[in-house]
């Protein structure tokens, strides 16, 4: 039982984290590198990809919902948001820690310019940097940051919940999020979990970029040592996320840990994008 700082060896907690790229904006389609000094908003496919994600996660109860500061992920979440049925009134907590890779010199310009750049370099485009942009280790660092505040936050809030309350956390986040996404034997990550284990302590919804979340899989990947669905493949793994897709992640933890197990539910889902798509 968590008691404050008297934390007994061996308790763990499990949270389940939804990441979610923005939705589309005009420079998206064009190509245009936005990164962090070019705030553009969302077009108008963009406001419907963002609808079309809160209708699919209408049903889903989240505890947390964070955002990257820039204006087109502002609106993704605010999309979601307002087709919940549990969450409308949430209060978003807004983290530049989540912004977008800056692209220095080639923000506001064609990819096709970034990639010349990178030609001219002698180097391959997605490890290059442009004068005055981030390395993506810097981008890394930054989402590992995130992460283990993110990682550091539940495991407080759990124990001071614990301090009000001898029984055991719920499982009403794991069924709403049960009927959209397939948790099946997810729920128990690899040896940690034991028998009889509680149901999750969070359920967290952040809302990024396309650059910054593949990196943040990256990191899931080889520092954490993920567990990834059999079914994915390495291009799958390496790929930029589709505009508003889904990846979600079961997390398990304890005080002391010197990393949590984490298990990959899904990466990149868009199954709610075939409508907004059909309507093109």
């Amino acid at each position: 039982m968590l008691r404050g700082s008297e934390i007994q060896d061996g308790q763990e907690h499990r949270f389940l984290k939804q990441d979610r790229r923005s939705g589309e904006t005009r420079f998206n389609r064009e190509k245009i590198i936005q990164g962090q000094g070019i705030d553009e908003p969302l077009s108008e496919t963009g406001f419907k990809q963002a609808a079309a994600a809160g209708i699919f996660l209408n049903n889903v109860k989240f505890t947390h919902v964070f955002s990257s500061d820039l204006m087109r992920t502002k609106q993704t979440v605010h999309g979601i948001l307002e087709k919940s049925r549990f969450c409308k009134d949430m209060t978003v907590k807004y983290d530049s820690r989540l912004r977008e890779r800056k692209y220095g010199v080639a923000e506001g310009r064609p990819l096709s310019e970034l990639r010349a750049m990178a030609r001219a370099a002698g180097e391959e485009c997605p490890v290059f940097t442009p004068p005055g942009g981030e390395t993506l280790d810097q981008v890394k660092m930054r989402g590992k940051d995130f992460f283990e505040f993110l990682c550091q936050l539940i495991l407080k809030e759990a124990g001071q919940n614990e301090q009000c309350s001898q029984e055991a956390p719920s499982n009403h986040l794991e069924t709403s999020l049960a009927e959209r996404f397939p948790l099946g034997n997810n729920c128990a990550p690899r040896s940690k979990s034991k028998p009889g284990a509680p149901g999750f302590a969070a359920s967290v919804l952040v809302v990024s970029h396309g650059g910054y979340l593949k990196s943040l899989l990256g990191y899931f990947l080889t520092d954490l040592e993920c567990s990834f669905p059999a079914t994915l493949s390495r291009s799958e793994l390496s790929s930029v996320s589709p505009n508003t897709g889904i990846s979600v992640f079961i997390v398990s933890l304890e005080e002391g840990d010197v990393k949590p197990t984490t298990q990959c539910v899904c990466v990149n889902l868009q199954d709610h994008l075939t409508e907004v798509t059909d309507t093109q």
